[in-house]
Order: structure tokens, then C-alpha cells, then sequence
């Protein structure tokens, strides 16, 4: 087979195509990196078969064609041409911008939309044929066939109902991260949702989690266990997301409060200044220790948005109130000094001035 790297065609609409079940399962396997030459492993077709599906495939305008070679085949981004030439300069951390809340992420959404955002149009494959085929049949029959299962009719199953199929899908040897991410979007049995946690490789997964937490019937016990530990950032980024449960919302706010009252003071500090201050909102009374005072007070401020909502912060440390009233920002801008002036925690002298 070639060194040609599938893609999709992103001109056509999936949806209005043709696809069997064979087809829909290849494209749910395409990420845009994998060679031709590569894919038998994962789809487990044989070579010629595969070629036959992917010149359909081609055919139908489902994927660009091509006949790229290994050395354009790269998943590591190359630099571009100014960028080799002109490499960037180092930059001062304490001298910078905090950075927008919508750019402030840690990568990990982007590799989950990457990874795990299977065409709506396959989707639609795998649930028809559970509907059609296999949705009639008995639950304890569901469960058999669950066990030994090859696609397409695997993913199918991850679209049953019943915990006890979910169960038998995921001790399945075929069961991947795919058929794990199928189960953490469209499962709605917390049981199920349970079996598929208790799995940590799949507990691991971005993608898994992604979809977990915007899964109306997560528990928020099986939330807690999941989020307890992870980052400041993170918590914030689902308080905040409209795609995420109202519970699963409320339950990630009362965590971040306890994670900011424990957390590193790296974490907070970045938590404020990525977020502009706005994430202070959620900690109204949450008073910070003297190493992340000292860290806020260790950078130059260029942004109204982040001293507004600091000044606004009842907690906010007077250390941190006098360097602000110190900054150049401030000392041009009557209003925002005229804020941190009234904020309780102001020198005496500023509150006089």
C-alpha cells in the first residue's frame, strides 16, 4: 500500500453521501495523519479491501484524493519558512500579557476535537445499525454479541442502553479509545458511565473525559473522583462552559473554591492572570498565601479588564493593592486608580489622595 495520508474533504457534507457500514467505519478511523499503508492495523481490513473502501471513499468525494509521499507525511508541525528564519524572541514571564481566557488553554481541548470528533455522518451509521439490527434483540443476546464483536458492529453497541451491553462492550479485546469516547457521549446510564471509569486507561483519555463531563448523567460523586486533582484552569474552563451540565457546573465551582483555598500558588496565580481576574467572581471571600501575593506582585500590569476585577476582589492582599497602585497602567487612568483607592485593603495614603 502507498504512503498516502487520507483526509477528509471538508467541502462535502458526509451526511448527503451514500455511506455503508464499512465506508462509515473507515472514515471513523481517518485523523488526517495515518498513512494508507497504516490503517489495516487499525481498521482491521485486509490491504486490497481497504483500497477498494478508500477508492469509493475517493469516488463519493467523502476524502481528498492525493498521492502524497512519506517525507510530506508529518504529525509534527514543521516550522514555517518565517519562522525558521526568524526565530522568536525570548521573552520576560514577568514582563507579559496575561493571555485572553479563550487562548489561555492547555492544548488539551484541541487534542481532543482532534482525536475524538468522529463525522456526524458515521455516527449516524453506527446508531441506525443499532436501532435496525441489533436494538431488537434480547438483552442477555445484546450482551453475548457485545463480547465478541467486531466493527461495525461494536460501535453500534456502545449505543445500547443497558449497562450489562456497556459492560460486555468494554471487555471486549477489540474495545479502544473510540468505542470509550462513543460510551462516554452517548451513554446515559450512570452504571454504565461507571464501568467505563473503572477502565484507567479510558479514565485517562481527553476526549473520554471531555465527554463525560458534558453527560447529563455523570454522577457527581464519579465527577469529584475524576476532577478532584486536576488543574485550577480546568475547573474554571467548565464553570464557565454552556456545554457542560448546570450540575456538572455547580459541582466544578464548589471544586475549584477547595482547590483554590489548597492549590499551588503557581495554579492561582495562573488562574487570575489567564483569566483576566474574571475567575475571581467564583472566589469571593478566598484570600490568597503570602507566596502568590508575591508572585502577582512580581509582574508589570498592562490590562485594565485584570486590576478592575482585582480591585472588585475583596480578598486581594494589600501588597497587592499598593503594587497595582504603583503601575504605570494605573498612574495614567484616574478610574482605576480611584478604584484600588477604595478597596479595603488600600494604603491609608491612597485612600487620602
Amino acid at each position: 500500500m502507498s504512503d498516502w495520508t487520507p483526509k477528509l474533504n471538508p467541502t462535502v457534507d458526509l451526511r448527503r453521501l451514500p455511506l455503508n457500514a464499512e465506508e462509515g467505519f473507515v472514515l471513523s478511523r481517518l485523523d488526517g495523519h495515518t498513512r494508507e499503508k497504516d490503517l489495516p492495523a487499525l481498521t482491521g481490513f485486509p490491504p486490497d479491501k481497504l483500497r477498494d473502501i478508500l477508492a469509493r471513499l475517493v469516488s463519493q468525494g467523502a476524502l481528498l484524493p492525493g498521492t502524497e509521499t512519506a517525507s510530506a507525511v508529518n504529525t509534527v508541525r514543521q516550522a514555517a519558512p518565517q519562522e525558521a528564519d526568524h526565530p522568536a524572541p525570548s521573552v520576560d514571564a514577568s514582563d507579559t500579557e496575561p493571555l485572553p481566557e479563550a487562548e489561555a488553554s492547555d492544548g488539551s481541548d484541541d487534542e481532543a476535537s482532534s482525536a475524538d470528533d468522529v463525522p456526524e455522518a458515521v455516527l449516524g451509521d453506527f446508531r441506525k445499525l443499532f436501532e435496525t439490527r441489533l436494538h431488537g434483540l434480547p438483552e442477555d443476546q445484546r450482551a453475548a454479541l457485545a463480547h465478541g464483536a467486531e466493527d461495525p458492529e461494536l460501535s453500534a453497541l456502545c449505543f445500547d442502553p443497558v449497562p450489562a451491553v456497556i459492560k460486555a462492550v468494554l471487555e471486549n479485546s477489540r474495545v479502544g479509545l473510540t468505542h470509550a469516547r462513543l460510551i462516554a457521549r452517548h451513554h446515559r446510564n450512570p452504571v454504565g458511565l461507571e464501568a467505563l471509569v473503572a477502565r484507567a486507561a479510558f479514565a485517562s483519555d481527553t476526549g473520554v473525559r471531555r465527554f463525560l463531563v458534558r453527560n447529563p448523567q455523570l454522577p457527581v460523586a464519579l465527577f469529584r473522583r475524576l476532577w478532584a486533582m486536576r488543574r485550577l484552569m480546568e475547573h474554571h474552563k467548565l464553570t464557565v462552559d454552556r456545554d457542560v451540565p448546570e450540575q456538572t457546573r455547580r459541582t466544578a465551582r464548589e471544586l475549584l473554591r477547595q482547590r483554590f483555598s489548597t492549590g499551588p500558588s503557581e495554579e492561582k496565580v495562573e488562574l487570575i492572570l489567564n483569566t483576566e481576574g474574571r475567575a475571581l467572581g467564583a472566589l469571593v471571600g478566598m484570600p490568597v498565601d503570602g507566596k502568590t501575593t508575591s508572585l502577582l506582585c512580581g509582574r508589570t500590569y498592562r490590562s485594565p479588564m485584570l486590576v478592575q476585577n482585582i480591585a472588585r476582589w475583596s480578598a486581594a492582599p494589600p501588597a497587592l493593592i499598593a503594587h497595582l497602585l504603583k503601575q504605570e497602567l494605573v498612574r495614567r487612568q484616574p478610574q482605576l486608580r480611584m478604584m484600588l483607592a477604595r478597596h479595603p485593603n488600600a494604603p491609608a495614603d491612597a485612600k487620602r489622595a
